[in-house]
C-alpha cells in the first residue's frame, strides 16, 4: 500500500495539497488551474457536487487559499450568508458553498455574477450535494451552473481510508491494530471526518489509559458512548 505523505490532521487548514485526492486527481488539478489561470481550462467556471463528508467545503476553501496565495482576490461564501449582492472585485474567484441553499434573492445575485464575469474577469466556483439537474433553483441559474465545468467528488475507497489511518498512526508513533482499522471501516461511518474523529478519540484514550489501541479498547469506548 502506497504511503500518503499529506497533512491530514483534522485541524489542518484546508489546502489542495492536503486533500486526499483518491479518484479526484483531475478535479484537484482543475481547481488549481481555476485558482491561478482560468484561461487554461475549457470553461471559466466550475461546479462540483457530491455527498456530505466527501470534501466539498475543503476543496472550496482550499481553492480560495490557493488563489490568494498566488495574488488573486478570492472570496469564500456560504450560500446561506448571501443576500442580494456578491463582491464585484475585479478578476476575483467567488467560491460559493452549498449552492442548493441559495435564497431567491441570492439566486438572482449569483445569476448576475455569471453575467458580469466575462467583463470583470471573475470565476465562479460552486458546490452542492447533487448534479445541476437536481438543484432546486430558478431555471436560468440552474442552466448557467449546468454550463460550468462539472465534477462529481468521488468518495475514497477502502484502500485510501486504510492508508490514511496507517499514516496517522505512524506519524503519532502509534501501532494501530489491523482489527481496529478493519472494524472502523466495516462498521463505522465511512466519511473521512468521522474516521479522523474516531481515531483522535482512540489516540486520546490510549494516552490517558496508557493502553495500546486495540479492539477491546475500541469496544469499551463504544460502550461509553463513542459514536463511530
Amino acid at each position: 500500500m502506497k504511503q500518503l505523505t499529506l497533512d491530514i490532521r483534522a485541524d489542518a487548514p484546508p489546502t489542495l495539497d492536503n486533500f486526499v485526492a483518491g479518484g479526484n486527481a483531475e478535479l484537484v488539478a482543475s481547481l488549481s488551474l481555476l485558482a491561478t489561470d482560468r484561461r487554461a481550462l475549457p470553461a471559466p467556471h466550475l461546479y462540483l457536487w457530491g455527498e456530505s463528508g466527501n470534501g466539498r467545503s475543503h476543496l472550496l476553501q482550499a481553492t480560495t487559499a490557493r488563489a490568494e496565495a498566488g495574488g488573486r482576490p478570492a472570496h469564500y461564501l456560504n450560500a446561506a450568508s448571501i443576500q442580494d449582492t456578491l463582491p464585484e472585485t475585479e478578476a476575483a474567484l467567488l467560491a460559493i458553498d452549498d449552492a442548493d441553499q441559495l435564497s431567491p434573492a441570492a439566486q438572482i445575485a449569483v445569476f448576475n455574477a455569471f453575467n458580469r464575469a466575462r467583463l470583470n474577469g471573475q470565476s465562479l466556483l460552486l458546490a452542492g450535494p447533487v448534479a445541476p439537474l437536481g438543484l432546486s433553483l430558478r431555471e436560468d441559474l440552474r442552466t448557467r451552473i449546468g454550463q460550468c465545468l462539472i465534477y462529481e467528488v468521488q468518495a475514497l475507497d477502502d484502500d485510501s481510508r486504510a492508508a490514511i489511518l496507517a499514516t496517522l498512526a505512524e506519524r503519532r508513533g502509534l501501532r494501530l491494530a489491523d482489527e481496529v482499522r478493519d472494524f472502523l471501516l466495516r462498521h463505522g461511518r465511512r466519511d473521512l471526518p468521522s474516521l479522523l474523529a474516531a481515531f483522535d478519540a482512540l489516540d486520546a484514550a490510549s494516552l490517558e489509559q496508557k493502553r495500546p489501541i486495540t479492539l477491546p479498547l475500541l469496544r469499551e469506548m463504544m460502550q461509553r458512548g463513542l459514536a463511530i
